[in-house]
């Protein structure tokens, strides 16, 4: 019975975290589609510093929120 106890908040950790992630993912597919320009096209192809830094921010201050909003 105990060895169920905790497999259920095993269970519950990896669900929470693949909801997280799947969050995190289309919030970037929105700031995405209302950025003007193309963040992925400027990240990849013309390897803009200034733009990977603000991508990285948000990404990290999305996490703590979503993190947060799970614990």
């Amino acid at each position: 019975m105990n060895e169920l106890f905790h497999m259920k908040y095993i269970v519950a950790s990896i669900l929470y975290s693949f909801i997280g992630v799947a969050i995190l993912v289309i919030s970037f597919w929105i700031i995405e589609k209302i950025s003007p320009e193309n963040l992925w096209k400027e990240l990849v192809q013309n390897k803009n510093t200034a733009i990977a830094i603000v991508a990285a921010a948000f990404m990290i201050s999305i996490a703590i929120i979503i993190a947060s909003a799970i614990h």
